[in-house]
Formats: structure tokens, C-alpha cells, sequence
């Protein structure tokens, strides 16, 4: 059977986070039955690149799923957008590799978080940004960005729930900008993974970092303390977009994107032959 890569953008307002749960609505249960229609009732399994959360936002989310027959990139596109919910669309389709797996061939991942500054909660950005509305030295943030670059063990930065034993992650990009005009700070990460919650507790971690009340080198020493307890705060789910998944071919826009040079050949997470079957 071929087999399918497809990007799906969703807005997870309404969604209780990508992975099917029982009586929740979720966005790989969606698109099964998108798919269920297609087929006439045949059951097709869609693998994502990763899980997000109920509340959690994606432009570039990633997927794969083999099809019983082949159709042309395109009519899978048009095919699935027809069936699909108003808050989730379809932006690409193409027929992959027999190989090709959503999760195990990533090389990185992109996220996004936004941050509304204002002095109230804004009705038409609550869906779609956290809110923190304490003054914020954007230097100091910066500062604190640099400590981010590289590998660290994140565990201080894992949420408990998550099933990674590996706290070890690498990042190659941290930044943040300010948009005067909307009021928001926006935060960008680019690293080789992220583990359970991690991007929102480094934005509550770093947003306390901007607001004066931890030192601007505390990333540091929460790395080595090793110690959820440490890094308490959870930015909300609604701030937080996965920008864009990397995959082999990506290599020359990872290293363009990099702050840190990469000194070796980037690796999906499991070579042909070390993963699982999919």
C-alpha cells in the first residue's frame, strides 16, 4: 500500500490533544474517521510526529498513514479537506518513502510560544497566546537564551507524565522577540526533541528570569540540580504552536537556522532497522 506524508495544520482549542482517547475528541481520532469515510469503513491508523496537547496549536504538524490504493498527492489533499473540521486543514500532501515513519525519521522540531503583555486577559487572544501581564526585561530573557544552546539534561523542564527516560535534549536555536504593536512577546525553540510540557515550563521559567525574579543564569543551575520541583510553572497550552517537524533533506535549513555550529551529521531518532514497526 502507498504511503502517505501529510502536513496538517489544526487550532487545538477544541481538540483534547492529537492522541485518540476514548469519548474526547482528538485530532489523530479526526482524522481516522476522515479517513474511515474515504475508504468506506476500512480502518486506516495515522501516526504523528509527536503528541500535542489538549489546547495546543500546530501549523506543521506531520503525518503518515498507508492507503489501500493509490491516488495522486493532490486528491488525498482535496479528499481530506473536504471531510475535515473548519479548525484543522490539510496544507500538503505527498507519497513518501515505503519507509518513511512521521515520528522516527524527525531530525528536530520547531515550536513557537506566544506571550500577551497585556494588563488584562484580551477575549480575542485568550485561545491563542498565554497571558502574563507583569513587566518583562526582554534583555534579561536573552541573556537567559544562551544558557538554553545546546545539550542539557532537561529534567528540571519534564512535566511528570511523560514516559522518556532520556532528558537530554539539544537545542540549536532559542529566541525571542517583542511585538510592540500586538503586545505580545514571541519565544522560538528549535531543537533535536522536547519532552513533556518542556517548552511551556522553559517559558514560565524564563518569563520569571525577565520579570527580575530569578537570576539570569538560573537555567543553569536547573539543569544541574535536576529537580521539577525547581521549575513549577507551566505556561497555558493556548500560547504554544509547533511551527514545523525536520526531516532528512532538512539538514542545510537546520544548520542555516542554528546558533550553534553542528559539529556532527544530525540523525533521525531511529535509523531503518533500530525502530519499531509502525
Amino acid at each position: 500500500m502507498p504511503r502517505y506524508r501529510i502536513t496538517v495544520a489544526y487550532d487545538g482549542t477544541n481538540f483534547a490533544g492529537f492522541q485518540v482517547q476514548k469519548n474526547q475528541r482528538t485530532v489523530q481520532g479526526t482524522l481516522e474517521q476522515a479517513l474511515i469515510k474515504m475508504t468506506k469503513g476500512e480502518q486506516i491508523r495515522v501516526h504523528g510526529s509527536g503528541r500535542t496537547d489538549a489546547g495546543v496549536h500546530a501549523y506543521g504538524q506531520v503525518i503518515h498513514f498507508d492507503y489501500p490504493k493509490k491516488i495522486p498527492a493532490r486528491n488525498m489533499l482535496m479528499a481530506l479537506n473536504s471531510l475535515l473540521p473548519l479548525d484543522m486543514e490539510v496544507t500538503d500532501s505527498q507519497i513518501a518513502d515505503p519507509e518513511f515513519h512521521a515520528q522516527f525519521d524527525t531530525l528536530g522540531k520547531c515550536y513557537q510560544y506566544r506571550v500577551s503583555q497585556g494588563r488584562f486577559t484580551d477575549p480575542f487572544k485568550r485561545l491563542y497566546t498565554g497571558h502574563y501581564p507583569y513587566p518583562v526585561d526582554v534583555e534579561r530573557i536573552e541573556t537567559a537564551l544562551q544558557d538554553l544552546l545546546g545539550e542539557h539534561d532537561f529534567t528540571s523542564f519534564a512535566a511528570s507524565g511523560g514516559v522518556i527516560k532520556n532528558k537530554v535534549r539539544t537545542i540549536y536555536r532559542a529566541k525571542v522577540s517583542a511585538d510592540p504593536g500586538q503586545h505580545e512577546l514571541i519565544f522560538t525553540f528549535i531543537g533535536n526533541g522536547f519532552l513533556y510540557n518542556m517548552v511551556r515550563i522553559l517559558v514560565a521559567t524564563l518569563l520569571e528570569i525577565g520579570n527580575g525574579r530569578r537570576d539570569e543564569h538560573d537555567l543553569l543551575r536547573l539543569f544541574t540540580v535536576k529537580d521539577r520541583q525547581q521549575a513549577r510553572g507551566t505556561a497555558p497550552a493556548s500560547g504554544l504552536y509547533l511551527q514545523k517537524v525536520y526531516y532528512p533533506g532538512d539538514e542545510a535549513e537546520l544548520a542555516a537556522l542554528s546558533q550553534i555550529p553542528l559539529t556532527k551529521p544530525l540523525q533521525p531518532k531511529h535509523p531503518h532497522g533500530l525502530r519499531r514497526q509502525s
